[in-house]
């Protein structure tokens, strides 16, 4: 759950300090474990073994040993600025964590795309820091205490969660930190008692299964059980920010480095960027919530998502769409309001399958909308056709 805070200039500033020391500490565990790995390595091909070899810090306990022995001589600002241990404590944690899955996926413990070795944290790529359990937790509806800040405003109204944590029907188990294009944000990572608001907002028995078919011209088309067919047209804020996108990466390039404008150019692409972000997770939110309260069962296409963006002409239209994210946020609601997500096989020709005779337009292209069945001369809109046979694989498979 996350909430927008409002902090003063000087809590700002203050809220930076951490993040700048989430990242020194994160590459701190890198820089340690890249150089005791390098040294183990060579000390095997010596014919060194056991315990004459080099120990590596890859877990969260071993990389807080490491810290806390190295930052008096390299980091003596962390003490004389008095900060938070509970920071370094998380960055730690987020390494381990990343190293522990680099280690998993190498020897195929882990299911899903291999994943590399950690890199190099940059300011760039976003500034953020953690704190562990309850030690980040709002003192009334309006206010978070963060420790090593103080107090800070939120934006937003916290009554949903401070009730919940009142009673015992929420727990926070950590939070982050973020800042995006200036405005500051803290998620709390909850184990929440969701029972009276599934109970309330329940898919009714008799609501209506559908099939889904996704899509860029028409983000999705909807069939139902009786026939009927919905549209649902996606906002596509990156396309329509494109021109003030241009227009503000244009004036960032010609600005100085390290200038003051050159600040305030890279803030106002920041705030583009996350307008558009913004946008897109409204849709795509709104979308999900309304599909998982009213429909009892949903057939939807197994998309490979990264493949499709491999595509140079669709890959900004397919990343603009959010497929992989929709059936993301649908299969997690879907079990909170007792709806059902059915997923098709990946080589299920949805769009090229006649539905009432089974015919297989091989040929079918993308850029054919409709086609005509030779077999039993029935029109085809594309979308529709997918979103039927969908629904009637699904049916099928159920009956079965």
């Amino acid at each position: 759950m996350r909430f927008e805070l409002a902090p003063t200039p000087e809590q700002a500033v203050v809220m930076g300090r951490y993040c700048g020391l989430s990242r020194a500490v994160e590459n701190f565990c890198l820089e340690i474990v890249g150089k005791k790995w390098a040294q183990r390595k060579a000390e095997e091909s010596y014919g060194l073994s056991g315990d004459e070899l080099t120990a590596v810090p890859w877990t969260a306990p071993a990389l807080e040993r490491e810290w806390r022995a190295a930052h008096p001589s390299r980091y003596p600002w962390f003490t004389q600025d008095k900060m938070s241990s509970r920071v370094p404590k998380e960055a730690c944690r987020v390494r381990a964590a990343g190293f522990a899955n680099y280690l998993k996926s190498k020897t195929g413990k882990r299911r899903g795309a291999r994943i590399g070795f950690p890199t190099w944290r940059k300011r760039k790529h976003g500034s953020r820091f953690r704190y562990d359990a309850d030690r980040a937790a709002p003192r009334g509806e309006h206010t978070v205490k963060l420790p090593g800040v103080g107090d800070v405003a939120a934006r937003e109204d916290m009554s949903w969660l401070t009730e919940r944590l009142a009673d015992g029907r929420a727990r926070i188990l950590g939070s982050t930190i973020r800042e995006q294009g200036g405005r500051w944000w803290i998620s709390f990572q909850l184990e929440v008692d969701r029972t009276d608001i599934n109970t309330r907002r329940m898919v009714p028995a008799d609501a209506p299964r559908c099939g889904i078919d996704l899509g860029l011209k028409t983000f999705a088309v909807l069939t139902n059980e009786d026939g009927s067919t919905e549209e649902i047209h996606a906002p596509k804020p990156l396309r329509a920010a494109q021109r003030a996108l241009a227009r503000a990466n244009q004036k960032l390039a010609r600005t100085g480095r390290e200038s003051k404008n050159r600040i305030k150019a890279r803030v106002r692409v920041a705030r583009l960027h996350l307008r558009v972000a913004g946008r897109r997770h409204d849709f795509l939110h709104k979308t999900t919530t309304r599909l998982a309260r009213t429909k009892s069962a949903i057939a939807v296409e197994t998309l490979n998502v990264a493949g499709m963006v491999r595509n140079r002409r669709l890959s900004r239209a397919i990343s603009d769409a959010g497929f992989a994210e929709f059936v993301r946020l649908l299969e997690y609601k879907a079990d909170w309001y007792g709806a059902t997500v059915w997923k098709a096989d990946r080589w299920f020709a949805s769009s090229k399958t006649c539905g009432p005779c089974g015919w297989v337009h091989t040929e079918l292209t993308l850029a054919d909308r409709s086609w005509a069945c030779p077999g039993c001369g029935v029109v085809h809109d594309r979308d529709r056709n997918a979103a039927g046979n969908l629904l009637a694989a699904m049916l099928a498979d159920v009956a079965g």
